[in-house]
């Protein structure tokens, strides 16, 4: 559980780092958010890239229960696949929704990302990877991977379209999908 400081602080990197960009935004700028000292930050995260990583695992965390709720609320094996769609919908309509994916703007700014962050990075990729697979096992069986190697290129070229166009939904990329399975 964090405090109450710790979650001020993940709100205020949050909204900043990931609306503004992480490179032009400086740690005052999240302290001066979040009503909090340098010493209080730097007590909980030794720097500017672990607060970075500790908001994207959040963000992981909560993309992860919206991505699970969707699932839940699928009635086939074809709509816990396509639930990732949903979520992703669901997820754009929250305040943490921000204009594109905070993962893929984290990749874009640091080519050769830092521990911690290419750790979160890489978890990020690999559980979209792993339950993309895992759905896709009772609709393609020894296809699957393949199938979630196609669907992931789908989901993080939607990601990536709302930096053309913000208000971009999913539909286009749930009719592709739509089509692999076919």
């Amino acid at each position: 559980m964090r405090t109450g400081t710790e979650q001020k602080l993940l709100d205020a990197a949050e909204e900043l780092f990931f609306s503004r960009g992480i490179a032009a935004t400086p740690v005052d700028a999240v302290l001066e958010r979040a009503g909090v000292s340098s010493a209080t930050l730097y007590r909980r995260w030794p720097s500017k890239e672990a607060l970075v990583a500790a908001a994207l695992e959040r963000r992981h965390d909560d993309w992860l229960a919206t991505w699970d709720r969707a699932i839940e609320r699928a009635h086939d094996d074809r709509g816990r696949l396509l639930a990732v769609f949903d979520a992703l919908d669901e997820y754009r309509a929250t305040p943490a929704g921000s204009r594109w994916c905070a993962f893929l703007g984290t990749s874009a700014e640091y080519v050769d990302a830092p521990e911690p962050l290419r750790t979160v990075l890489d978890r990020e990729t690999e559980t979209l990877r792993r339950r993309l697979t895992e759905a896709a096992v009772p609709l393609a069986d020894d296809r699957a991977p393949a199938l979630a190697e196609q669907l992931l290129l789908v989901v993080s070229g939607s990601l990536a379209m709302r930096l053309r166009d913000p208000g971009a939904g999913t539909d286009t990329a749930r009719a592709v999908a739509r089509a692999l399975l076919s």
